[in-house]
Parts: structure tokens; sequence; C-alpha cells
């Protein structure tokens, strides 16, 4: 780009509206964030779990302002392209000293992706690119504390580091948590290493706040060891804090930041600067999904798409049809050699399925304002994404010119999906049923009959049980991925089954009583569920109540009482209480 700085005035006040926009976007989101400290000392979970969906629109309404001032101010749909180029580069200046230049620059592309074409997308207009680079951006309060345990001893820093989150409630004991949580650090290092001089404890500034849990997230470096952890405290049944664990496997910690869970609320200034930390510590997992589980939706899926046109240009496979039963309101396509799905809305639905595209989007929606309790696949929504037509097999462009004509177009040596949803891969449970022995298929049952009640207690009815519709991730978690027939447990009328009025009619293969749309009958579930022996004989070993309505309802009643129950994303034998029996958690 060639175009001077100072020539275009016009160019000057676009690029000051634009970072306004996202300048007032990111204020609303931190004052959310900061928000969820005192929710948390007040016990207040419904409004916390109220301001993680409410959190999820900031965006999209701060982008539409934007673009109806940049439409009504400066009639941005007839700038020329020196005016856009030269848009960017006064964006680039004002971003020199910003504290959150990345996102800004996402916001940038999500605004003028409004208003030019998409010919414009991936050339010198947007952000294809990053422009600005984000180590080492000053921030205050600092990203991270650091304590010495060299000074006064590993209690007392480790004390200190809990006092420093400065909470109004108090520990019921803080020094009994405190011995608790170096007991468990000992015994999994089996003993304590020597320590080195420059020893410190790194930790996170702000606490990481979801569901009825704050997380304390840091790293123990000793010499050139780096030892990860996680730290996490609730609320005793009186209404005081204490520490139920500490995760010291990166692998557990990953596990908090799954996208299968809710967001977090977290306080950041400078999020780069922890998305940078919680790297250090997990670095397998993505920038795109932290960001996404810090609640930057956007910027998450910014770069997700980056980093899958990059595996495109290393890479030479085609997208294919997705192995498995075909859907049907879904045509799921995959590329092998990436870990992902991509699922397009089919023009046509199967018969059995009594609804539109809108209704099938709305219960997509539907996911990002729920807790997902670590039971739903989070996914990422695009629109008019363009990739290669050379990587699309024959057969995956007949299936998409068959089922979906109306969701993708060719336009020259590119495939343009109008509308997609991406979500990771996983093994369909079907097909990890066929293949289980005897012990894997009452492990998986068991963890599906798990998923359910633990959807149902988040107000979740997948509606279409089956087992195709539910994966099994690699740590073995049933996970549940298609969402066209999902629910609000509270908006179903579950009813056991009628006597018939006599007995020929139960023989006849015809209902004998009648059902409305949300009725549900769970004696119905064993006729499609549990078909095969192995199957069903797990199912009736954990899981029998879930085939009748009174299961059902009693979880309703709970949720309408307003209970919020309790979800762990770790195992319940690393909580203090099981481990040393202090009595203070809700067991």
């Amino acid at each position: 780009m060639d175009v001077a700085l100072g020539e275009h005035p016009v160019a000057q006040s676009i690029a000051r509206a634009l970072i306004e926009g996202f300048n007032k976007h990111y204020r609303i989101f931190r004052d959310t964030s900061r928000r969820a400290k005192a929710l948390f000392e007040s016990a207040a979970w419904q409004a916390q779990l109220d301001a993680v969906r409410d959190r999820v629109q900031f965006y999209d309404d701060r982008v539409d302002e934007t673009v109806q001032r940049l439409r009504h101010e400066f009639d941005a749909d007839s700038l020329d392209d020196a005016t856009w180029q030269a848009v960017k580069l006064h964006f680039i200046g004002i971003l020199i000293n910003h504290k959150q230049p990345e996102l800004a620059e996402t916001f940038f592309n999500s605004v003028c992706c409004k208003i030019l074409h998409r010919t414009y997308f991936n050339n010198d207009y947007i952000f294809a690119r990053p422009a600005m680079a984000v180590e080492f951006i000053e921030s205050r309060p600092p990203v991270y504390s650091s304590y010495y345990p060299r000074d006064k001893g590993l209690r007392a820093a480790v004390k200190q580091i809990i006092d420093d989150f400065d909470w109004t409630r108090p520990f019921e004991d803080l020094d009994r948590d405190v011995d608790y949580l170096l007991r468990a650090v000992e015994h999994f290092m089996g003993g304590w290493p020597a320590m080195e001089v420059n020893s410190q404890l790194q930790v996170l500034y702000a606490a990481f706040y979801r569901n009825k849990t704050a997380y304390i997230i840091g790293k123990a470096i000793n010499g050139y060891q780096e030892y990860p952890f996680a730290i996490a405290v609730r609320h005793t049944d009186g209404g005081r804090l204490y520490i139920d664990t500490i995760l010291l496997e990166p692998w557990r910690i990953s596990l908090l930041f799954s996208l299968s869970r809710a967001y977090f609320l977290v306080d950041m200034e400078v999020p780069s600067g922890y998305v940078g930390f919680l790297r250090s510590i997990m670095p397998g997992k993505p920038h795109s999904e932290l960001y996404t589980m810090l609640g930057l939706g956007k910027q998450g899926k910014t770069l997700f798409f980056r980093d899958l046109l990059s595996h495109l240009r290393h890479s030479n496979d085609p997208f294919i049809v997705a192995p498995g039963i075909r859907g049907l309101v879904m045509l799921v396509f995959t590329l092998p050699s990436y870990p992902y799905v991509f699922k397009v809305i089919k023009d046509v639905f199967g018969a059995s399925k009594n609804m539109d595209r809108a209704t099938v989007k709305k219960k997509y929606l539907m996911v990002k304002h729920v807790d997902r309790v670590g039971r739903m696949a989070d996914t990422l929504e695009f629109s008019n994404v363009a990739l290669p037509l050379s990587r699309f097999a024959p057969e995956l462009l007949a299936e998409l010119r068959q089922l979906a004509a109306s969701s993708f177009e060719i336009d020259g040596d590119s495939v343009v999906i109008r509308h997609v949803y991406i979500e990771r891969r996983m093994t369909p449970l079907n097909i990890y049923l066929e293949q289980a022995d005897e012990a894997q298929t009452d492990d998986a049952v068991r963890e599906y009959g798990n998923a359910i009640r633990e959807l149902a207690a988040a107000n979740i009815f997948p509606g279409d049980m089956l087992w195709k519709n539910f994966g099994v991730t690699r740590y073995g978690r049933v996970v549940f991925y298609d969402y066209d027939e999902i629910e609000y447990m509270t908006d179903c009328k579950f009813r056991k089954i009628p006597p018939a009025p006599y007995p020929e009619m139960e023989l006849s293969g015809e209902a004998w009583y009648s059902a409305g749309p949300q009725d549900v009958f769970p004696e119905e579930f064993a006729t499609f569920l549990l078909g095969r022996p192995a199957i069903r004989k797990a199912f009736v070993k954990h899981h029998r109540d879930l085939l009748s309505a009174p299961f059902w309802q009693r979880a309703q009643a709970r949720i309408r009482d307003g209970q919020i129950e309790d979800f762990f994303p770790y195992p319940m034998t690393l909580r203090f209480c099981r481990m040393f029996g202090n009595g203070t958690a809700t067991d």
C-alpha cells in the first residue's frame, strides 16, 4: 500500500470511529468480567450464569452499532479503495500503544466485512494477518505476580497468594487448606525437590470464575523446571471459602479450558498476556481455544481460521464427507488431516424433522448461552468461508449440490460456504460401541448416561438421544454434539405412557395415546437405544431411572426451585474432602 497517512482526513475519522467502537465493546466486556468477583463473593450463581450468557451478544451489538455509524456519518458503502487502504493504515497507527491490539484488529475486520464485498476479505483492506505484535505489552495491574518461597517459606508464600486475591468472604480454615494443598503437592511430586535460588511462584493476577468456583492459575519455577497448577476455591454450605483441590497435571488443567464447558469470567487489561501465560503451562492448547474460553470468541474464530488456512497450505488431502450415519439436518464433512468437522444446514430435512433453517440456527446459538457442563461441544459459526475448490472431493461436491445447494457457491477457484458450523472431531458413540469390548461398552454407556444426567441438571434436554449424536473424546468422555432438537428441560412435559384401553392395542404397533409437541415419554427411550444386549445390560445397570418420567420430573422441579447444581471439571477423588476428609464440601 502506497497511501500517505496525512492525505485522508475522512480515513482518519473512520479509523477513530472504529477504535471508539472497539473500546466501548471492551469496556463493557471488562465491566462484566470484573463483576464476577463480587458475584462469587455473594454466591450470586444465577447472576453469574446470566453474565456469561449476556456477554456473548456484546460483540455483535457493538459491531452493528459501528457499521451503522460508518454508514450514517461517512456513507461507508460508497468509499473507494484508496480510502479503505488509508483507513487501515491510520488504524494501525492508533494501535501502537493499545492494550488489546489483536482484538481491535479483529473488530476492524468484523465491521469491514459487513460493509465490503467478500472479494476484499483476504487482501490489503482488512487484517488477513496481524499487524501488531502482542508480546511484552505492559499491563497495570500486571498479568501475573511473583512470589519467592525462599524468603519466608513455601507455606507463607501460598497463604500470601490466597490473601492477595482479597476475597471479602473469610476462609473456613485457611491454615488447614494450605496444609492439605502442600500434602497433595508433595504426594504428587513424590517428595520435595531441593529449592533453587531463583525458585518462584508465578500466579495470574485475576482469578478465573466459572459456575461456583474461582480458579487461581499459576506455575512454580524451580531452576529449569516449571510445574503448572490450578487451585479451586469454593463456598462451604455455611458460606465461607475453602480450597477444594489443586490440579497439577497439565492435561487436567487443560480440561478446565475444554470448549465443552462454559466460558470463564476474567478481568484482563492485556488478554494476550493471559493467553501467553496459559500457553506456557498448556503448550498443546491452541491460542484460538484459549481466547474463546476467556470469552473472546471472535478472536478465537479469527485465530482458528488463520490456523486452518495455514494447514491447507501445508497439506494436500481433500475435504470428504464425514464417516458415520448421515444426519437428517446437517451435511457434515471433514479434512482427515485436521481434527475438526464442518456442518452445513441442508436445504431439505428428513421427514421426521419438523423444523426450518431459522430454528436450527436458534438451537445452535442456544448452546452459546448455557452452561455446557463439559457435555456439549462448542461450535465456531462462520459465514462466507472461502475454501480451495481443488481440495473438495468430487463426492462431497456432489452431496453439497444435491443436499445443500443454497448454502454454497463456486466462485473461481474457491468454494464459498455461506454458513457453516465447525466443531472438534470426535469418535461418534455409535461407531465406538460397535468396536468396544464388554468393559469399554460398560464405561461408554455409563458415561453416556452421566452426560444426559448432567445436561438435565443444567436445564438441557438433548431431544434426539441416539448414540450417533454423541461423541467420545480422547479422554473417554462422552459429549453431545447434535443440537437441532435440544430444548430447555423446563419447556418439556415428561409423561408416563398411559395404560392401553385393551391389551390388543399394545400389540398393534400404533400409539394409543396422544402426544403434544413438547411431550416426552422416557419409557420409549429403550425402544431405540437398547437394541443390543450388551448395551441394554450396561444401561439398566447404571441408568435404569432415565427410562421413567419421575427422574425427569424431579430434575425439572430442582431447576424451577432455582437450584444450581455443582459441576466439577476434575474427579471427585482429587477433592480434599475425599483425600483428607475435611468435611467442608458438599459431598
